[in-house]
């Protein structure tokens, strides 16, 4: 004790600060002072499960002060980038994830809907923009990209956003090189294609698809200017070994996606995970930290289940490293803070929204009678592992009764 504290007196004096309140000195607490005063952390590609295992499960006070650290040393922790997530065609989907309400095979309640038109999306844009929102990510509940008109559509809703000074996101599912080409040229700035678990559990949540499809598609992605966004989900009934597993996966790609969604389980009836329990919040304040700890770039964001937090609790994951969310009352189909709580939010803890292309400078857009990318009618063959996940048939089964 006697030696961390003279530690703590050597620090503090080398930078003079001085504190009545404890007769010697205090802790820096500002983002410049962080910035410039500590050594700078370190990027690291290696990351091993039993080393981020044992990160997560620092007492939270230690977790939260290394993670809080690390944030001001690469971030203005007073700065939140607010995205807006627009399903652009809603429901139908073909796959079988455990967690998801537009999988088609389920009885849900959703209501499908075709891809919107490029005047209804560049309408939602605008009213993104003028409510603090610097991004819009449009999702389309697609197994894979497929070249054709309804592709096409989305090429021009992707220029649109771009010539609105505002930064686009798509979650498309699977793509290939050339369709990451022509995204790119269009002006995207970003593509998810979330891992969702570990490698290992991923067989467990879903079985029309598989693991190595995702990092395929994030490498067709690496191979363009875009930016990769992609996180997970916890709460669907894995392990704190999964978790590190996938934090392993994502901290292991190189470079490590720009934006790293952390999302929490929304269940929803008729689902295969219909009765799983939301995560404690304790929880996603560990994944938080955990997360910018391990990956101390990237942007990571607080996305699905805030509904499920208190402002209190949202504070903590933005104190621990969170430095994005979604904003508006809908993620895609799941229930959301409405935007006006949220920037009520801000005012109280004294956030800014982020203002758009300060990370990456804004992509120019190519129009599609110049483009150099073509459509090539292409049929890949991603994976169908074809095994059997009791829990997803038996709501399959359910659905149809």
């Amino acid at each position: 004790m006697f030696l961390e504290f003279f530690v703590f007196r050597k620090i503090a004096s080398k930078f003079h600060l001085q504190d009545s309140a404890f007769g010697d000195y205090n802790y820096l607490t500002t983002f410049e002072a962080s910035k410039n005063n500590f050594s700078m952390s370190i990027t690291k590609h290696n990351w091993t499960k039993d080393e981020i295992i044992a990160i997560y499960n620092k007492p939270m006070m230690d977790l939260l002060y290394e993670a809080a650290t690390i944030h001001r040393q690469k971030h203005d922790p007073n700065v939140v980038q607010v995205s807006t997530l627009l399903s652009i065609k809603t429901g139908g989907c073909p796959e079988d994830c455990g967690y998801c309400p537009q999988a088609a095979r389920y009885n849900t309640g959703v209501e499908g809907n075709d891809l919107m038109s490029v005047s209804q999306v560049k309408a939602q844009a605008l009213r993104a923009k003028s409510s603090g929102s610097s991004r819009v990510c449009m999702g389309a509940a697609w197994r894979n990209v497929k070249d054709g008109e309804e592709f096409d559509q989305v090429l021009e809703m992707v220029r649109t956003i771009n010539k609105l000074d505002m930064e686009v996101c798509c979650t498309l599912g699977m793509i290939t090189e050339n369709q990451a080409q022509r995204l790119a040229e269009a002006g995207l700035y970003a593509y998810n294609h979330n891992l969702d678990t570990s490698e290992e559990y991923y067989k467990d949540v879903i079985s029309t698809r598989g693991f190595e499809d995702r990092l395929q598609t994030i490498e067709n992605v690496r191979k363009t200017n875009v930016t990769v966004c992609s996180g997970g989900i916890i709460g669907m009934g894995e392990s704190i070994e999964d978790r590190a597993g996938m934090l392993v996966a994502l901290s292991t790609l190189n470079p490590q996606p720009e934006s790293v969604p952390i999302n929490a389980l929304v269940a929803v009836e008729g689902t295969p995970m219909e009765e799983e329990k939301p995560v404690e919040i304790w929880e996603m304040i560990r994944m938080v930290a955990t997360t910018r700890i391990v990956m101390p770039d990237t942007q990571v964001r607080l996305s699905a289940g805030r509904t499920n937090m208190s402002r209190e609790g949202q504070a903590m994951c933005f104190f621990a490293g969170a430095n994005s969310i979604f904003a508006g009352d809908k993620l895609l189909t799941t229930p959301n803070p409405d935007v006006q709580e949220d920037m009520k939010m801000f005012d109280l803890l004294g956030l800014i929204p982020q203002k758009p292309f300060v990370k990456v400078s804004q992509p120019q857009t190519v129009e599609a009678a110049d483009s150099q990318f073509t459509s090539l009618g292409e049929k890949p063959k991603w994976s169908r592992p074809g095994h059997t996940i009791e829990k997803n048939l038996e709501a399959s089964i359910k659905s149809k009764i």
